[in-house]
């Protein structure tokens, strides 16, 4: 391995080099097995958002628009299409199951924008494997950094991943498009200006979750395309005087964007999904969880459950009262709690009976959220569960968790990682077992690909 010399720009112009000149010498072996996991784990949850109705919605409405074919693959038709095109209806079908991928410290799903840019953009320029991951090691770096600088007051009102993925994007295709740093920071300047996605969507149980992640997805690669064209973005759209952090944010650091560039990999903190929720509820479910086993305790023994949160928690999860449909049931802590309770697992398939299930809503209405010092404190480079629970016979238990499931220190093995995907590739009914599997052994073994074709057999336009 090389080591990266300090980018002497800073800023966007600092993360636009940086993305550029990176090259594949000077990425440790762990980052390219890691982004390995992380593009077969993203591969699991876009295959989990076939049936999803707001994903067949922006996928008709990708179809009517054409074109018939393309280059690019749809992943939950096996139909092609634009790299535009592809890119938005596989960001979309990722982002729907709340099973991709997350950083804690920028509060950023990084895959759900990354890959279906990459992918669709890598299928269309018949770059190869190793082309593809270098793509997206460099736009969760770009990404993540640019989330994590503008700071938690941004994340109260705007959702990141709508936000910074643009941006995300734009460099994992710029990368594959071979910009050089100059064109490379127009792409973020494009892509920074059409940042959107507001919080307001939980409040009506709207679908503008998934449809943020295909916004995303779509404006970083059409950023990228145009930088390469000569169309000029702002070159400071992060941290000018009237750029993102400007309008966005009241506690901005743009001192993140380039920090430690080469030398901290951010993509090696991202977590995984174990649960099929929104990631605030899953310390608190790991903890009561834990608790349930240690005692031997049932749902009817418990009477009220506390979960001691981070702020931000409440700020998302607070919105939701009585879930309204099952993606907003994934942001209630009480159905997710109430799954934990009584069938031990919040996962994709008990999502889709949690509405209907009383057992489920009577545990809801047991628990409550509080904000806690120590899991504020921590926030949001470590997200600490805790919950208190009061028994039926008179009891007052307490469990704390450390670091939940899927954290990089409590992370999902590769053996894990499949399993995941065969049961969200199932759940959605996108492909059958042995297929997966097939698609699973391929990309395990893209870095070696001369050329990044199909995922999955049987594409057609």
């Amino acid at each position: 391995m090389t080591a990266i010399t300090s980018t002497p720009a800073s800023g966007s112009a600092g993360l636009a080099a940086f993305a550029a000149e990176l090259r594949p010498e000077q990425v440790p072996e762990p980052v390219w097995r890691r982004a390995e996991e992380l593009l077969l784990d993203w591969f699991g949850a876009a295959l989990a958002g076939k049936g999803a109705r707001p994903v067949k919605s922006i996928a008709a409405w990708a179809e009517a628009m054409g074109p018939a074919g393309g280059a690019a693959e749809l992943l939950i038709s096996r139909r092609r299409s634009s790299p535009l095109f592809a890119a938005m209806v596989n960001a979309a079908a990722s982002h729907v199951a709340e099973q991709d991928d997350v950083h804690n410290g920028a509060v950023f799903h990084p895959g759900t924008v990354v890959f279906p840019a990459a992918l669709a953009a890598a299928q269309a320029l018949r770059r190869s494997g190793a082309e593809l991951l270098l793509a997206a090691i460099a736009g969760y770096e770009a990404g993540i950094r640019a989330g994590e600088s503008l700071g938690r007051s941004h994340y109260r009102v705007f959702h990141t991943t709508g936000t910074v993925g643009g941006i995300a994007a734009a460099v994992a295709v710029g990368r594959l498009l071979r910009l050089n740093p100059e064109q490379m920071n127009h792409a973020i300047g494009s892509a920074g200006t059409q940042a959107a996605g507001l919080w307001e969507f939980l409040r009506t149980a709207a679908d503008s979750k998934p449809l943020h992640a295909a916004h995303a997805a779509a404006s970083g690669l059409s950023a990228a395309y145009l930088a390469r064209d000569g169309f000029r973005g702002a070159t400071q759209i992060l941290e000018g005087p009237q750029g993102m952090a400007a309008g966005m944010s009241s506690d901005a650091d743009a001192g993140r964007l380039c920090d430690r560039l080469g030398e901290r990999w951010a993509l090696l903190e991202t977590s995984f999904k174990y649960h099929a929720s929104c990631r605030h509820t899953h310390p608190a479910a790991d903890a009561l969880l834990q608790l349930m086993r240690e005692h031997g305790l049932g749902a009817d023994d418990i009477v009220r459950v506390n979960a001691r949160v981070h702020v931000a928690a409440l700020e998302v999860l607070g919105v939701v009262g009585r879930p309204q449909s099952v993606h907003q049931a994934k942001f209630s802590m009480g159905t997710v709690l109430g799954l934990i309770a009584c069938h031990g697992a919040a996962g994709i398939t008990e999502f889709e009976r949690a509405l209907d299930d009383d057992a489920v809503g009577d545990f809801a209405a047991k628990v409550t959220m509080e904000a806690d010092a120590e899991v504020e404190a921590a926030y949001p480079q470590r997200w600490i569960g805790k919950v208190e629970v009061n028994t039926r016979d008179g009891r007052r238990l307490t469990c704390k968790v450390e670091q939940p499931k899927g954290d990089p220190g409590n992370t999902l093995s590769r053996a894990e990682l499949e399993a995941k995907a065969l049961r969200l590739a199932a759940f959605g009914g996108a492909a059958g077992p042995e297929e997966t599997r097939l698609a699973l052994a391929n990309l395990w073994k893209i870095r070696g690909a001369a050329v990044v074709g199909s995922l999955l057999p049987g594409a057609r336009t």
